[in-house]
């Protein structure tokens, strides 16, 4: 049996290697930090989209790839290894949520262009300091005479100042009890207010997005309910991998510059990889990396063939890769010395990333705990 890629699936993996290499070269990260201009992300985005890689989980009939998420993590470990910016990973998701319990209205209005680079969605989830699922919820969805009205504030909403349209989890009324539903609220809507929060990694760009009393037809309310609570934990899901494969190829990317700095670092008259304590060092990160790339290939397999061992496989990859990469980044840094943390050096800009990656969507503490609650431990 072979458990490797596909000849597809390398060739989509070399592609996106090489077309990173040339189109966001860590030049291009440093000239985002210092300019805060995001006309070359917006490029790199549009070119990502010309590709195919933003529709790549949307169905053909959407103008999408109908790929499988095994694609969408490689591609996603392509984008850890270049350290990219931009909304892949926050439209991914709303396609996601939109394509698996939207509406047929909804998905006929807003797949195509989602699939096609036209607009971008995020899905504004996370309330107070919750970055994990199922979380408290305050924000209300009201039912009135001519459609609903949202209430609330959502943090840490990924890329809300690129957003053409918020799907917003909230809560509504059920007799007397209350129920989650995800309502699709485009941004020019009155009454929404974005703002930044402050974060470490500058490759990711989250917001604290207000809703004051904004109104919305009814039809924009897609699911709800149970319905709503199991779709919204398969892409919390989804997002748990494509998060451990971004941080596979960020781990990847950073023993590479360990080992091709340690080749040319020179300490009392020789290279500083021919030191036994740099060598066991950069030895232990290929050890940490190399058996979790099985587990990062076996999560996103479940998403699409074993939906059961699905949640189990991505909460045991995001709380295994996010410690990997954490710890990765701490030996790379240790490798280059005091250099690695300046501002002109590449280094910090995965160690950012790295911490970043490690508490999004659920820490790696949660996701064992949630793995032991599953298997009654």
């Amino acid at each position: 049996m072979n458990f490797g890629l596909s000849p597809e699936q390398e060739q989509l993996q070399h592609t996106a290697r090489d077309f990173l290499a040339k189109e966001w070269p860590p030049s291009s990260a440093h000239a985002l930090f210092d300019a805060e201009s995001e006309a070359a992300l917006r490029q790199l985005y549009r070119h990502m989209a010309e590709l195919g890689w933003v529709g790549l989980l949307a169905p053909p009939e959407f103008g999408g790839s109908g790929g499988t998420f095994l694609d969408a993590a490689l591609l996603a470990e392509e984008m850890g290894r270049a350290a990219v910016p931009g909304p892949y990973l926050a439209n991914t998701l709303a396609l996601l949520l939109l394509r698996d319990a939207g509406s047929k209205a909804l998905r006929s209005e807003w797949l195509p262009a989602l699939t096609q680079g036209q607009a971008i969605g995020t899905v504004a989830w996370f309330e107070a300091q919750a970055s994990s699922w199922p979380c408290a919820l305050e924000t209300r969805c009201t039912a009135t005479r001519l459609g609903v009205r949202l209430s609330g504030t959502k943090r840490f909403v990924l890329d809300a100042h690129l957003a053409d349209v918020f799907l917003v989890v909230c809560t509504a009324p059920a007799g007397r009890a209350k129920t989650t539903v995800v309502v699709l609220v485009p941004n020019n809507q009155p009454g929404i207010t974005v703002r930044p929060m402050d974060d470490v990694d500058r490759t990711r760009r989250v917001y604290e997005v207000s809703f004051e009393d904004v109104a919305v037809p009814r039809k924009a309310v897609f699911v709800s309910g149970e319905r709503a609570v199991n779709a919204l934990t398969r892409v919390f899901d989804a997002a748990a991998v494509l998060l451990a494969a971004d941080s596979l190829g960020g781990a990847q990317r950073l023993l590479e510059m360990s080992v091709a700095y340690a080749k040319v670092r020179t300490q009392f008259g020789r290279p500083i990889g021919s030191f036994q304590a740099v060598k066991h060092r950069c030895a232990e990160m290929v050890a940490q990396i190399e058996p979790a790339r099985s587990l990062m290939w076996y999560a996103a397999h479940t998403l699409d063939a074993m939906p059961r061992l699905a949640t189990y496989a991505a909460s045991l990859a995001k709380g295994h890769l996010a410690d990997v990469y954490a710890a990765v980044a701490e030996s790379a840094l240790r490798v280059h010395g005091g250099i690695g943390f300046t501002w002109e050096h590449d280094l910090h800009i995965w160690f950012k990333r790295a911490q970043w990656n490690r508490y999004a969507f659920g820490s790696p503490e949660w996701h064992r705990e949630r793995v032991a609650q599953m298997c009654r431990w």
